[in-house]
Order: structure tokens, then sequence, then C-alpha cells
């Protein structure tokens, strides 16, 4: 079909004859109307507010073609699949550049997608008469957005070498030094900014709190059994492949997704999603970027991103039917350390990018040549980060100090110098914005973990965030729905001595990092235990009675320190390391909270005082384990611990295998009467109760 047979001047005709839509979504009729007028454009609209349409409905309209920049081959495949449908004329250019800038040429095309890198051509841009150039995830061009792409950068002189058409950009989570880039690095000429509303008031935002894998994976099943139909995010290859796995193994109707996949493999599991032939897909977070798929019901995020702009982008993936969908985020502090060693990947530091430059200097033939792969030239320079180096590479590119090529027959590119006698420091490299970017990514991470622990409405978290006042709660999220207005509120007098007492004891049993954040050395039960003044053998073998927060809320009892320091955990002051034996320490909210810097909402336990009188009332057939603070039994607990030796000598097996000795602790505390109680003790599972138990319970 030929552009002459579809064209049409009129875009509310247009709308319906190509898209079948009678009317525009909120925000889209002003950017339409703003391109329509010739104005440059920028837009930041929500994902699934219909950015697609705010630039293929002017290409249909206006005479001349409009080129599309767009990052993923995915992604573009998707959108010009579904314009074909349509039958619309679109093309995506790839490898087949000679014969579609001909037929670009001829008008055949009214929409052409092009992946940023094919900027790199000057041929390319000087082949090229539009009527529009339109940018879609215009975040990536800036290194202050969450999805920076080197090859970005070069649009601006792109739109410049082509003859500075009329240019929009479109992106969905922009903040507002996000947006000032993209107008810099774009040259837009009086541009018409429109900032759409980022309430998604169908989805609704949930964060579990998940110390173990095990939990994630129960909470995956069971959103699956209710909702179907859905995405789980997860920050590697490797954890891709892993759940995709798990998740195959329970019969569930899944496909994975990730960079280290073949283009065809890739493609293949994209269409059997789109198509519904399956029902979940487990991906890395580049699977969805304009994936059209309406009846996601769910995106669970396995791992935590690295930003906020990065979880509400994928988080809004769901729900694009306008049907309600859950987005649910299954949060363990230690999974930052992933998102921790992306940000030292894509932050190499001076030193590093010096140390690169002249190694390729001292080592490069008489041509200047070198043909070395990333991961040989990382041992070469003593790079423990293979990301830093490819970053390294990127930046030493966006400076002209190399250039890269491919070498025939082989994967790896070669790397030449361009200005092999001007030293590191002369490159012209920007020293101070290398640790201002480091600076904001990490800040970037911080924000991520402030929502995950936040307490407050999540909807309204993220419009804040992004800059959006007014509107109230959003009464969905899992801190709207989670009770009344009693169970999270500030706290009196005597609870925040209380809270300050307990950080207090988790700072001393934690140690400041040289970078001023706290480092964690022991568990939550083991810091309970020192505050109440536990007289254990472990505590005194490890001096820790000698702290000064010893005994220091040993009035309050057990019961009382553990749930308000499971509460302070929720709450966001206290950071757990994860693992099988996690260790808790204070986060940045938790150190100023025990300083008494910060204001904050909380829910509380029962105040001590209620815990004895339910304990004197003789209640205690009806929860004989969780309500009863027995005190601490030194001579039972030595006891405890010879009959671990003893059973772990007959057996065998070390004698943490039996029973840990904070599980020996419950024991000597709670003193379980039979094998049914003694089995709800943390630490004593279905085997171990059916082997080890009957003679403690003795």
């Amino acid at each position: 079909m030929s552009s002459s047979e579809t064209h049409t001047h009129d875009p509310v005709e247009a709308l319906e004859k190509h898209f079948g839509h009678r009317g525009f979504l909120d925000g889209q009729q002003q950017v339409v109307s703003a391109i329509l007028a010739g104005r440059d454009t920028l837009a930041v609209m929500p994902t699934g507010g219909g950015k697609s349409l705010c630039y293929q409905l002017p290409a249909m309209v206006m005479d001349g073609v409009t080129i599309v920049v767009s990052p993923l081959i995915a992604l573009m495949k998707d959108q010009v699949d579904a314009l074909l449908e349509k039958g619309i004329p679109a093309a995506m250019i790839n490898s087949t550049l000679r014969e579609h800038i001909a037929r670009m040429r001829e008008g055949e095309f009214k929409l052409v997608y092009i992946a940023p890198e094919r900027f790199r051509s000057h041929t390319f841009t000087e082949a090229l008469q539009l009527a529009l150039f339109a940018i879609d995830e215009a975040h990536c061009l800036s290194q202050w957005g969450h999805d920076f792409r080197p090859d970005y950068l070069r649009l601006g002189d792109a739109i410049r070498a082509i003859g500075s058409p009329q240019t929009a950009a479109f992106t969905a989570t922009a903040t507002p030094e996000v947006r000032a880039d993209i107008l810099q690095h774009l040259g837009l000429r009086d541009p018409y900014e429109c900032v759409s509303g980022f309430a998604r008031p169908n989805l609704s935002l949930k964060v579990a709190q998940c110390e173990k894998r095990d939990t994630k994976y129960k909470r995956i099943r069971a959103v699956i059994e209710t909702h179907k139909t859905g995405i789980v995010y997860c920050a590697t290859r490797k954890r891709v492949e892993e759940v995709s796995e798990t998740m195959a193994s329970w019969g569930c109707s899944v496909v994975a997704y990730h960079g280290g996949m073949s283009d065809t493999d890739r493609s293949e599991a994209q269409d059997l999603f789109i198509s519904k032939k399956r029902d979940v897909a487990v991906a890395t977070n580049a699977f969805g970027m304009g994936i059209d798929r309406s009846d996601v019901r769910f995106v669970i995020h396995f791992d935590v991103p690295g930003s906020v702009e990065a979880y509400y982008q994928e988080a809004g993936r769901a729900g694009r039917d306008g049907e309600p969908s859950v987005c649910e985020l299954l949060f363990n502090y230690a999974d930052t350390r992933t998102q921790e060693f992306f940000i030292e990947g894509s932050n190499p530091g001076f030193s590093l990018i010096r140390d690169l430059y002249e190694h390729l200097r001292t080592f490069s033939d008489e041509r200047g040549e070198m043909t070395i792969s990333v991961q040989a030239l990382s041992e070469d320079i003593g790079a423990k980060n293979g990301m830093a180096v490819s970053a390294a590479i990127s930046r030493l590119l966006r400076c002209g100090a190399i250039e890269r090529f491919d070498v025939p027959g082989q994967r790896i590119r070669g790397t030449r110098l361009q200005r092999p006698d001007t030293p590191a420091e002369a490159l012209g490299i920007d020293t101070e914005a290398l640790a201002e970017k480091e600076l904001r990514d990490r800040d970037k991470l911080k924000s991520m973990v402030e929502f995950s622990y936040s307490t407050d409405c999540r909807q309204g978290w993220i419009l804040n965030y992004f800059g959006e006042t007014g509107g109230g709660p959003c009464n969905s999220c899992d801190n709207c729905r989670s009770g009344s207005s009693e169970d999270l509120r500030n706290p009196d007098a005597t609870e925040q001595k209380a809270v300050q007492k307990a950080l207090s004891g988790v700072a001393r049993m934690s140690r400041r990092a040289a970078d001023g954040n706290w480092e964690p050395r022991f568990g939550r039960m083991k810091i309970v235990s020192m505050l109440v003044g536990s007289r254990s053998k472990e505590m005194l073998d490890a001096r820790l009675d000698a702290l000064s927060t010893y005994g220091l809320m040993k009035a309050e009892g057990s019961n009382y320190v553990a749930a308000l320091m499971r509460e302070l955990q929720n709450a966001g002051m206290l950071v757990s390391s994860g693992g099988q034996y996690p260790t808790v320490t204070l986060s940045p909210k938790g150190d100023t909270a025990m300083r008494g810097d910060t204001s904050y909402r909380m829910r509380w336990p029962d105040p001590p005082k209620q815990t004895r009188a339910m304990r004197d009332s003789g209640r205690r057939d009806e929860a004989p384990i969780a309500i009863e603070e027995l005190g601490f039994d030194e001579a039972l607990f030595d006891k405890l611990r010879e009959k671990r030796h003893e059973i772990a000598t007959t057996e065998g097996i070390p004698a943490y295998a039996v029973f840990n000795n904070q599980t020996l602790e419950f024991f000597t505390r709670l003193k379980p009467g039979s094998i049914e109680a003694g089995s709800k003790i943390r630490g004593v599972g279905e085997k171990k109760a059916e082997r080890f138990l009957p003679a403690f319970v003795e």
C-alpha cells in the first residue's frame, strides 16, 4: 500500500480510519495538536498512556516520512507489525539499509523505525528527507536517566545533519532534571512540553518483604493462581533462567527472555507471549518496552530495580486495558548488592578509564589497533568488573579518543586509537561529571529502597517523586489497605525512647563503613538477646555483655523487643542482609531516627504491660509459644547444648545441623511441652522435628 492511498489531513478522520479510535486518551490530543501545529515537542506520558499514537497519528496526516528512533529491535518489530496489521505503510531499518533508503525516497513508507546505532553513518543521515523526527524512550539520552544509551547522544548531531526537521521526544519516566537534559541535547526549538499524570488508579502497588527466596516463590505462585497472566522481572540473566525453570516445574505456561539469548530465540519468546500462547514471561528489564499486550494482569519484580523510574516503567506494563492489575515487588535488601554491582559497572571512574587508555596506547600495534575481548582487557588491567571496562570504552568513544571496528570472522570488536599521542589527562573527560553521575545513580537506588520501606500511599509516593502533587490515598496499595489509621501512627514519647534504645543496640552491634553507612554483623535475635541482657554462653564469649547497650531493654522483655525490631525493619529503619542467616543493621533512615532527627510513622507492637497481662491471665493454651516470656535459663541452655553435642556425635554431623544456638535459646525461653509446640519454634522444620525434637522436648 502506498502512502498516497492512506493520506488524509484530518487527524480525527485519521484516528478512526487507521487506528479504529473515536477519541483520544487523556493527554494525547494536546500533544498531537502541538505536533501538527509544527512545534517541537517533549511529552512525558506514563506507560499505557498512548505515547506511540502521538507520533503515529501525525505521521499519517503530515506530508513526508516520519522517522522513529527506538532503542530495541524487539520494540520496533512489535510496533511495525502492529502498524502493518492496520494497513499502515511502516518499516524497520535493520540490515537492509540501502533498500529501505531507496524506498523511503520514493515515498513508500509513512513510518520508518530506526535504532540509534544507525546514526553512526553520515551517509545515512544525509539521505533522509523528513516530515517528523520522533524519538521514543528519550530518557535514554540523559546520563541522569535510568537507562542511558551512549548512541542516543548522537541524535542531536543527526538532527542537525538532516537539516533540523521538526522533532518530538517521548518518554514514560523522566524527572525534571532528565527533561532538561533531553531539551538541551536535542536542541528543541520553543518546544511544547507536556507531562501527563503518572497516576495509574487501576494498578495495586504492593511490596512484600521477603527474607528468603522460598518466600518469593510462594508469593509468585499465589499471584499466578489469582491473576494468571503477567511478567516477572529479574535483575540478571542467571536469575531469569532459575526463576523460569522453577515456574516451568510447577506446570506454569512460561517463557524466558534475556540479552544472552540469540535474536531468533528472543523474537520467538516475545511472539509467544504477545500471541497469548504463554501466560507468563520471566525477563530482564529490556522485555516489555512497547509490548502491546493489554491483558497483563500482574507485574512482579523478583529483585529490586535500580531506580524508581525503572520500577514504575516496568510496573506500568500491567493493566494497559484499564482493568485492575497487581504490581508486586518481592523486596530483600540483600538484592541491592546486584544493583550496586551494576552501578559500579556503569560508573568506571577516571582512574579505570586512564588505566584502560594507557594500556591501549602501550600495547596497540603500529597502526594503533588492538583486537581483544572486553574480558581479556579486564584481566590485563586488573579490573574486577567487566561492565566497568565496557563503560570505560564508551567514555573513550564519546570523547573521540578511540573508535571501534568489526573484525571479519570474529565476534570480538577491534579498537583503534584516534589520538595516540594525547595523554588521558588531556582527553577532555569531565571527572566531576563522572563523580556526579555515580552519586545520582546511588541516590536513585537509595530512593528505590526508601519506596520499598515506605508506609505511605505508594501511588502518592511515586507522584511526589516525579514532581506531581495532589490526590488523596489510592486505597488500593498495600499500605492504604493494611488497616485503620491507628495501625500506622507517630510514636509517643515512650515509644520514641524505645525505638532509640533498639536502634542504638543495633548500632553497637554493627560497624561503620568508610562511606558512612552501617554494615551488619549480627542477626536480629542476637541483637534482641543483647538488649534484654541475655546471659547465654554465646553472648558472654563474644563479650557482648560489655556493650553500653547491653540489658538496656531488659524491662521490656524479648517478645516486645523482637516485635519492635520487626516493625522497625518494615518501616525501613533496619535493613537485612538476607540469606540463610540474615544479619541486620541501620538504614540511613534508622540512623537519623536513632539521633531523634526525623519523624516517622509505623505500626507498633503491643506494649510490654499488655504482654505481661496476657501471660498473667492464664491464657497459656491459646498461644503456647508466641506470647510467653519465661526468661532465660542458663542451666537448661547448657543441658540442651550437651544433648545437641551427643546427637551430633552419634549422627556424625556438625552441631549446628541439629539446631543452631538461636533455636536452642528459643527452647530455653519458651520451654515447649509437646512436639506440636516445639514444631512451631523458628528453626525447627518438619524433618528436624521428626528426627531430633523428641529428645529436646524430654
